[in-house]
């Protein structure tokens, strides 16, 4: 990757380049924050300021699990970011946008302690017809499956992304950004989900005691 990429200036030949169509590039059991230095201390320094499209409220104190047969997005962007709960403690997260997204057989599970012991709530909706979402935002701790993109850039800095509407971090933010994100088998911890719009097909929700998990 040229310096050009890095400062979000472009060069005429790099300009070339970028506009060049390129193959989808799939990694077997993709996990979005095992990028290096990702969560490298150094990271920890250029989150501070929250990104435009973080969630505007404080989150819980637990995170929760996101899984689906398969997302297929389009218009993919994210970069570090700091994820705050009512307490004013903070923990950095890979904040992930996706303009337009369908996810078939999705699932979300989330704990719950309560007075009389653990509890779960489990959601899904999907399985005839997809889920779909609009400006579809994740606050993300990890991210697994098997990934296929299309015109993916990595390691562009955080304020330059333009691939996803609105979706730019600070400047000299580490990130990442691609035209369309397709991942089948996908298993997300995350603390926020946040959506312009979300059409839950068949939709059932459940309240279940002990602890259970989206299988």
């Amino acid at each position: 990757m040229s310096p050009s990429d890095l400062t979000g200036s472009t060069s005429p030949t790099a300009a070339a380049t970028a506009a060049a169509p390129t193959a989808g590039t799939r990694w077997s059991k993709f996990a979005m924050l095992a990028v290096p230095g990702f969560l490298a201390a150094g990271v920890m320094g250029l989150m501070t300021t929250q990104g435009l499209l973080a969630a505007s409220f404080a989150v819980s104190g637990d995170n929760f699990q996101l899984t689906a047969d398969q997302l297929d997005g389009q218009g993919f962007a994210q970069y570090g970011d700091v994820a705050t709960s009512a307490d004013d403690s903070s923990r950095p997260v890979g904040l992930a946008h996706v303009d337009s997204a369908e996810l078939d057989n999705m699932c979300l599970s989330a704990q719950w302690d309560l007075a009389i012991g653990d509890a779960s709530l489990i959601i899904t909706a999907g399985e005839n017809e997809p889920v779909q979402g609009s400006s579809l935002t994740l606050d993300m701790e990890e991210m697994s499956g098997d990934a296929d993109f299309s015109n993916i850039q990595i390691g562009r800095d955080a304020s330059t992304l333009d691939k996803a509407d609105g979706a730019q971090g600070p400047v000299g933010n580490f990130g990442l950004q691609s035209d369309t994100i397709v991942v089948d088998n996908l298993n997300v911890s995350t603390w926020s989900v946040t959506s312009g719009s979300l059409n839950l097909t068949g939709l059932n929700m459940s309240i279940r005691p002990g602890v259970h998990e989206c299988d």
